[in-house]
């Protein structure tokens, strides 16, 4: 009979930490998923930027969420952005005319990123902005930020985090306008120029 180890409590040692990325990759992004605004919709924008590294490099892998309140400034209680067919399982794609308020993005070859949605509307004191949650390689735990678009500056200075920050802090929040309802957004993991990042508690 052969020998059977056993193992006793305390030789065991703890798992360790695993980054959140590339493996993700793999099922969370779906098709159109940063297809955010119904076709047509007046009120849409789209957004578009690089995921660099600490070492300015852009991030082919990385995985962006976006989350945003429609133009009246409401939440979105729709059900879905993936929605499958109950009968075979497949991707069906968003139906076009409800709007969800979240997109899933994966960047390209090049660290790029590109969503349509909707402009959001302001909630409770803050300026109109995004939630963005960032996955990437190297990360133990997702990371979130805001995207905030430029115009109202009245607003943006009101708000209760970006007037909290030095300008040169909360420029790494605000968007940058190239015309036509067109925005960029970089974000920066570390470094020159790093994005500010939130903590929830």
């Amino acid at each position: 009979m052969p020998k059977i180890d056993t193992i006793r409590p305390e030789t065991v040692l703890p798992t360790p930490s695993h980054t959140v990325g590339p493996f993700y990759g793999h099922a969370l992004p779906f098709p159109g998923g940063g297809d955010i605004a119904p076709v047509g919709h007046p009120d849409t924008i789209a957004l578009q930027g690089y995921v660099y590294d600490g070492g300015s490099d852009p991030l082919p892998d990385a995985l962006l969420e976006l989350w945003g309140p429609a133009p009246d400034g409401r939440l979105p209680q729709v059900d879905g952005s993936l929605r499958r067919d109950p009968a075979t399982g497949g991707f069906l794609g968003r139906n076009g005319v409800e709007f969800t308020g979240f997109g899933r993005i994966q960047t390209d070859a090049n660290g790029h990123w590109s969503a349509r949605t909707l402009r959001p509307g302001a909630r409770g004191g803050n300026a109109p902005y995004l939630s963005v949650c960032v996955f990437a390689r190297g990360l133990l735990v997702h990371l979130f930020t805001r995207i905030y678009l430029p115009g109202d500056e009245v607003a943006l200075a009101a708000d209760p985090l970006l007037s909290r920050l030095p300008k040169e802090r909360r420029d790494t929040l605000v968007a940058k306008d190239q015309g036509e309802s067109t925005y960029r957004f970089d974000i920066r993991l570390q470094g020159e120029g790093e994005t500010v990042f939130l903590e929830f508690q």
